[in-house]
């Protein structure tokens, strides 16, 4: 089943992204849209994309060739042929299965089939689709360029020789391929819930203002970002959406559970730096001043580091942690994905300084389980752990 042309269903960002990538590749790729406007753009588009990088990440050379490569069609039968067609159709759920059922209809059955849907399940996707065992998830990070994250999602029906194909195509594109299965937010996103929803539940906890949890989790966290910038530049609209969707398709798990402070911002309109003001205000330049340097060595558990930062460090980032802890090892109960590929997701996709498993040995099971089992007294089910980690509670 090996893959020597590749269709892209979607002419945005996304889908111009991907179809650059695998130009670079070497693939023949056509791209298609049912908009004429946006498809009249796509190659200029990736080919723009292409000469970004040229020089940094790839040769001249190859964004020459790459160019090349890149045709456009107007309709999806203009996609007959290809080996592989990646879909970058927006996250709704009876578009993509009807997308897909027309591009069955429309390509041979040895075609291989991919979503790159962030939110949806693989497998509801194809549930339309004759030959379900050939549709897999191909898992984007935005903008595929740049990231070099991708997650190939395994439904129960995908066959080994579909998601190798994937694989190799994500490798010929150099990026790197996790595997992960179809559960919700696979491996990535899963695992960043904590870093958000935790934060959250701190701050309508009253443990300290989101400035300061922020400027914790970068000094002595060792993150690029904290959670209420992060936030802010994704959208408080956008992370709420996904946090409602991971809260629904998980069985509204109470450690899941949106947060109000977040949904009572967006009814106001604060959306983060699209509208100007999110937790921080940007109205009027940069939101927040340099960190300084405190020679941590981050990331760190150790209170006389963190007390260098705030007084309340030593709780922040203990919390954090063991959350982290927590649902990974939910994680590995549900085999969502290989420890090791769960620490390249979140250091690839995310940025983070250690993987999830790194974080989970730096805090320890047992530290992790104690502070869990505390707070579950305190503050309910949120906390509850993982089976995994019942053991070192003595629960």
């Amino acid at each position: 089943m090996g893959v020597k042309s590749v269709g892209v269903v979607g002419a945005g960002t996304m889908g111009c992204g991907i179809a650059a990538m695998a130009c670079l590749g070497g693939y023949p790729t056509r791209i298609q849209d049912p908009d004429a406007d946006v498809l009249g753009r796509a190659q200029e588009t990736a080919a723009a994309a292409l000469a970004k990088g040229a020089g940094r990440a790839w040769s001249e050379e190859d964004a020459e060739r790459g160019r090349g490569l890149l045709s456009t069609v107007a309709g999806i039968d203009g996609l007959a042929g290809c080996d592989l067609i990646i879909e970058a159709a927006p996250e709704r759920l009876d578009l993509k299965q009807a997308l897909f059922a027309d591009l069955a209809a429309a390509c041979g059955a040895e075609t291989i089939l991919a979503s790159n849907t962030s939110s949806l399940r693989v497998a509801d996707i194809a549930a339309r689709t004759p030959e379900p065992e050939r549709v897999v998830g191909m898992h984007f990070f935005n903008p595929p360029t740049r990231m070099q994250l991708v997650e190939v999602v395994a439904t129960d029906a995908s066959t080994p020789a579909a998601l190798e194909a994937a694989t190799e195509v994500v490798e010929r594109m150099r990026r790197t391929p996790i595997r992960a299965k179809d559960s919700p937010g696979f491996i990535a996103n899963r695992l960043a819930r904590p870093f958000f929803l935790e934060s959250l539940r701190m701050l309508a906890g009253g443990v300290a203002d989101a400035t300061t949890i922020d400027r914790v989790y970068r000094l002595g966290g060792g993150f690029r970002m904290g959670p209420f910038e992060l936030i802010d530049l994704i959208g408080l609209d956008v992370n709420l959406s996904v946090a409602r969707s991971f809260y629904e398709q998980g069985g509204r798990p109470e450690r899941w559970r949106p947060s109000a402070i977040q949904a009572e911002m967006v009814e106001a309109g604060r959306l983060g730096r699209k509208s100007g003001e999110g937790f921080y205000d940007y109205r009027e330049g940069r939101h927040r001043p340099d960190d300084p340097d405190l020679d941590i060595e981050a990331p760190s558990v150790d209170p006389g580091q963190l007390a260098r930062i705030d007084p309340a460090a030593g709780e922040i980032l203990p919390r954090l942690f063991a959350q982290i802890a927590n649902e990974t090892a939910f994680a590995r109960e549900e085999e969502v994905g290989t420890p090791a590929d769960m620490d390249t997701a979140m250091r690839l996709g995310f940025n983070w300084p250690l993987g999830p498993v790194g974080i989970s040995e730096l805090i320890g099971a047992g530290r992790a389980a104690a502070l869990l089992k505390d707070l579950r007294q305190d503050h309910g089910e949120a906390y509850a752990p993982a089976a995994s980690l019942l053991p070192a509670t003595g629960g």
